[in-house]
């Protein structure tokens, strides 16, 4: 378990294995929105490959997800582009 706060761009970022990856935050599982949760302060709980990410304040999960080590950046799952109304 660590605790961290979510970046202006709506991530964090988790050292596995000696390399650096970076984690979009979003809400539930494959629908992001990273950057509303800026600045917010989350709980990482980690075993091996299997990530949940919780806020801190309200116990809300924000994101789940298993860890793919060969992609460096672990996209949220929403396709890329702005927002369709």
């Amino acid at each position: 378990m660590r605790a961290d706060r979510v970046s202006k761009a709506g991530s964090i970022t988790l050292r596995h294995c000696g390399t650096l990856y970076r984690i979009g935050i979003g809400i539930g599982i494959g629908i992001g929105i990273g950057r509303t949760y800026a600045g917010t302060y989350v709980l990482a709980l980690i075993q091996d490959l299997d990530i949940r990410l919780i806020n801190a304040s309200t116990g809300e999960i924000l994101r789940e997800l298993l860890l793919d080590p060969t992609v460096i950046y672990q996209r949220t799952g929403r396709p890329p582009g702005p927002t369709l109304k």
